[in-house]
């Protein structure tokens, strides 16, 4: 409706850019699809090497999940720094790690005690 109300001046303008609009984004699709076309022959020439080496695709991809869920190395565990008897009357100790528990902070906010206080003397 308001183009008929614009130049025939503008209007062309409008429909250059417009056309260069459209042919960039055609040229971006067609190099997008020529990406996934080249993609898809390249696996596909890697997996007939595989297959021509006596080797199936689905073993080689199921060795690699077991090696890299077996990597991850586990940290050792640190030895207790802190003893303190909690409400049961049970002895627990603590690696100074994470949270404070209730009882030493506790005694911290309303007794006064300081961390040196729980130490295990060794």
């Amino acid at each position: 409706a308001q183009a008929r109300e614009c130049t025939l001046e503008t209007l062309e303008e409008m429909l250059e850019k417009l056309e260069v609009v459209v042919n960039e984004r055609r040229e971006e699709e067609s190099a997008a699809a020529a990406e996934v076309e080249e993609r898809t022959r390249k696996l596909q020439q890697y997996r007939e090497m595989l297959i021509a080496d006596g080797i199936d695709p689905n073993e080689l991809l199921n060795s690699l999940a077991a090696v890299k869920s077996g990597t991850k190395a586990k940290r050792a565990q640190r030895p207790a720094k802190y003893s303190y008897v909690d409400e049961n009357g049970e002895t627990k100790t603590w690696t100074g790690q994470g949270r404070t528990p209730a009882v030493i902070k506790k005694a911290m906010d309303e007794q006064g005690k300081s961390l040196d206080d729980f130490l295990i003397k060794q």
